[in-house]
């Protein structure tokens, strides 16, 4: 299939000065790029988070119904001003 994209000149640049040192076409480049690019992409897992939570029952007694202007004066209680 023919068709036409529009790439930026800095990329179009680099991606010429590539397929020569590697003596191929821009299309063998731009089609292996895609090739990999989609593989990538069907091969990609999600991010999974770890569950860092730790043992225990919740906020100390004195916090349950705080705000966090309480929490943080708590934190930084005794540490200057």
């Amino acid at each position: 299939m023919k068709t036409t994209i529009e790439i930026a000149d800095d990329l179009a640049r680099v991606a010429k000065e590539h397929a020569a040192r590697e003596n191929i076409t821009l299309r063998e480049l731009f089609e292996r790029g895609l090739r990999m690019a989609i593989r990538a992409d069907r091969e990609s897992v999600g991010f999974k988070l770890r569950d860092a939570s730790v043992g225990g029952r919740g906020l100390q007694p004195e916090f349950r119904d705080a705000d966090w202007s309480r929490i943080r004066a708590a934190i930084y209680e005794g540490r200057g001003s």
